[in-house]
């Protein structure tokens, strides 16, 4: 049995009634430390993490899916964890990103949109003796290496 989509599928049955909340990642590291990283399109609980985790955990234990003691983490990604789904740009719209592009060139705007393939975001553009400006770019997602939330504590 492959035990990462074992995974997958309890969480997936478990977020069966909870649409607004979806899976970023499963991380399986030597069978011992299961990493579910959950996110939600309003949020993520605790108590969706805890949700998932005693039906994950139990259904491993009853099904002896992993013969070695284990840890399993359900958490979510995490103020510095890179956007990598869409549904992770969707919720981020109007919030400042900051982005290394694959060329090695780095870009921080707010996005305003995001689609499938591309998302959209507006840079301030400061030219000698002239005015702070706007400027909107859209950005092919397969440009970006790494998009990360910029959080504002003004």
């Amino acid at each position: 049995m492959n035990l990462e989509k074992r995974v997958r599928e309890l969480v997936d049955e478990k977020l069966a009634d909870r649409p607004d909340l979806f899976i970023v990642s499963i991380k399986i590291i030597n069978n011992a430390n299961v990493t579910v990283l959950l996110d939600g399109d309003d949020g993520l609980g605790i108590h969706d993490c805890a949700m998932v985790s005693r039906h994950v955990g139990f259904h491993l234990e009853e099904e002896n899916a992993i013969s070695d003691a284990y840890t399993l983490e359900v958490s979510s990604p995490g103020i510095g964890s890179p956007l990598i789904l869409g549904r992770q740009f969707q919720k981020n719209i109007n919030r400042t990103l900051a982005l290394k592009l694959k060329s090695g060139d780095k870009l921080e705007g707010v996005l305003l949109a995001a689609a499938d393939d591309n998302i959209t975001i507006s840079v301030s553009i400061k030219e000698k003796g002239k005015k702070l400006r706007n400027e909107d770019k859209i950005i092919a997602k397969s440009d970006i290496a790494e998009a990360l939330v910029q959080v504002s504590f003004k």
